[in-house]
């Protein structure tokens, strides 16, 4: 679990799991799929449960900006090579901006909605998000 901080106020939360250890939700989601290869869980991790305080939801900006604090975090501490996520159908158009792309779509949810898998490699999903002035060149590498 991680926090958001901004001018010493906690304005988000993200919850980052590792895959392949039944943990993650997405472990179960993408268990027996014969189109997921092996090596796409390698390092893999679940990045979700991304909660933002109410008046920080205005669009797409500070979700790039805390995807690429998270992602440099991680990469500072762990093995890290591939990210994943479940989130609404509307929800995955906007991370292929960052880099992601759809693994499995209309997955059942809870109260008949259904959910998209989305999986990001590390380094193109950095390399969407990156604010020059906050990624050292070596974190793109």
């Amino acid at each position: 679990m991680g926090a958001f901080e901004c001018m010493g106020r906690i304005i988000g939360t993200v919850r980052v799991l590792p895959m392949n250890q039944g943990l993650a939700p997405c472990d179960a989601l993408l268990a027996g799929q014969p189109s997921i290869p092996s090596s796409l869980l390698e390092d893999g991790w679940e990045v979700g449960r991304l909660v933002l305080a109410p008046e920080y939801r205005a669009g797409p900006e500070l979700l790039r900006r805390c995807l690429g604090l998270t992602l440099l975090h991680m990469a500072d501490r762990v093995p890290v090579r591939n990210i994943f996520a479940s989130c609404k159908p509307v929800l995955a158009r906007l991370y292929r901006r960052f880099g992601y792309s759809v693994l499995l779509k209309d997955v059942p949810g809870a109260g008949g909605e259904s959910y998209c898998v989305i999986h990001g490699m590390v380094d193109a999903v950095m390399r969407a998000v990156a604010d020059e002035a906050d990624v050292p060149a070596a974190a793109l590498q």
